[in-house]
């Protein structure tokens, strides 16, 4: 026999399970509260559902052969087979039945309806879901209650667009006004032929926060500036600087400009212009150009790590001038961190967008189980769910007792006024 604990104003009482459950739900003034409790005991539920039910037909039709007046018109008229919902499965049960001799109809339980309804089952087969289990296979992976039926792919689907649709409904319109962001990573993700981007934010204290998304195309500038607004309309507050970093998309970068003007420096990846222009030259180039690359980027101060890249330059227009001007478009913005003088300590979180697409392989790793895409609701809701999972399992990001001199260092390059958001 098990127990459960319960707490009431600070004084933990325990109640052990049994014969003693149903008699301790029979206390209950409020039948939801009872029926909720009911719903938590599995298997033991299906031994309460059946007391509940019997308690219901007594309270409507008095004790078992009990002798009826003429004004006492409802009498137990047999039973019936029905179902309940138990976590997430529906369990098979044999209902009472109640009728009004008097009119000649059904008497309903208010008991058995509101077990028709499912309690905090949509996040538990949510959860299923997300972390894998396919909607054909889900009948097979649910909790095994004593013959209960089975779930049609086409039940659990409904069911987790019900969820899902509720879990994006959440994230979009959650407030962003709390967070005091320093940083804020750009990044767009394809599900099949179309890309998402999504918008992380680094708050002061170094606390990864996913904010949004939106289903376009990262060169696109006008989606990206309709996005960045409506963050801000959500309370994405920017006045105090940002260090925004992106993957070189010129879409994004003229949107970070125009939305964030004159509040926001922006980052390119390196490790993104590295590739880009290593990509233009014959392959047997390609290694030692790359480390050339490396090594100057690597460099501790804005002033070596560019006299390093323009000393590649004049071979680079020997090689392949297209090569040249990859490495001469936005070179400037590859270097902020440098001129920011904070290289040597923000590096690792910064200085490429590692830190986002971390996220995006996270979220891969939670949608790869979806093998057509259909359309754009679906793509939202799974994306959606699936950051509000990651969020609470994100960590801090490297080098964040550093942030406050970020945020320093950003406006003095931007001459914003020392400025510090408070909640």
């Amino acid at each position: 026999m098990g127990k459960l604990s319960a707490s009431k104003k600070g004084v933990k009482r325990t109640v052990k399970v049994g014969r003693v459950v149903p008699e301790a739900m029979a206390q209950m003034e409020d039948l939801d509260a009872r029926v909720e409790a009911i719903q938590l005991l599995i298997p033991l539920g299906l031994k309460a559902v059946t007391e509940e039910l019997q308690r219901a037909v007594l309270e409507l039709a008095g004790p078992r052969y009990q002798r009826k007046g003429s004004d006492q018109p409802l009498r137990r008229w047999g039973s019936q087979p029905g179902s309940v919902y138990l976590s997430d499965q529906k369990v098979p049960v044999v209902v009472p039945r109640v009728r009004n001799v008097d009119h000649d109809t059904e008497v309903p339980l208010r008991a058995y309806q509101a077990l028709q309804t499912p309690r905090k089952m949509d996040e538990g087969l949510l959860m299923r879901m997300l972390k894998g289990i396919a909607t054909r296979n889900y009948e097979a992976c649910a909790e095994t209650v004593p013959e209960s039926f089975g779930l049609s792919s086409s039940s659990v689907s409904r069911r987790y667009v019900k969820a899902t649709a509720r879990k994006l409904a959440e994230f979009q319109e959650r407030s962003l006004e709390e967070h005091d962001l320093v940083a804020l990573f750009l990044d767009g993700k394809s599900f099949a032929d179309e890309q998402i981007i999504i918008a992380l934010g680094v708050t002061v204290d170094g606390q990864k926060i996913p904010l949004g998304f939106v289903q376009a195309a990262t060169e696109n500038e006008r989606a990206c500036r309709g996005f960045l607004a409506d963050l801000v309309a959500r309370g994405l507050r920017y006045e105090a600087g940002l260090l925004v970093v992106i993957d070189g998309a010129k879409g994004l970068y003229q949107a970070v400009l125009s939305v964030f003007t004159g509040h926001a420096c922006v980052q390119r990846c390196q490790y993104h212009k590295r590739k880009n222009v290593v990509s233009y030259v014959p392959k047997s180039e390609q290694s030692r150009l790359r480390r050339q690359m490396e090594a100057a980027y690597g460099k501790s101060t804005y002033a070596a790590a560019k006299a390093a890249l323009a000393a590649l330059k004049p071979g680079l227009k020997l090689m392949n001038e297209s090569a040249l001007r990859s490495l001469e478009e936005g070179l400037e913005e590859t270097l902020t961190l440098h001129r920011l003088g904070l290289m040597p300590l923000l590096k690792k979180s910064f200085r490429t967008t590692n830190c986002i697409e971390n996220v995006n392989s996270l979220l891969g790793q939670l949608t790869h189980n979806v093998r057509r895409w259909t359309n754009s609701s679906q793509r939202h809701r799974w994306v959606a769910t699936a950051l509000l999972d990651i969020e609470p399992r994100l960590r801090r990001i490297q080098g964040y007792h550093h942030l406050p001199m970020l945020r320093q260092a950003l406006q003095a390059e931007l001459g914003i006024k020392q400025l510090t958001m408070t909640g």
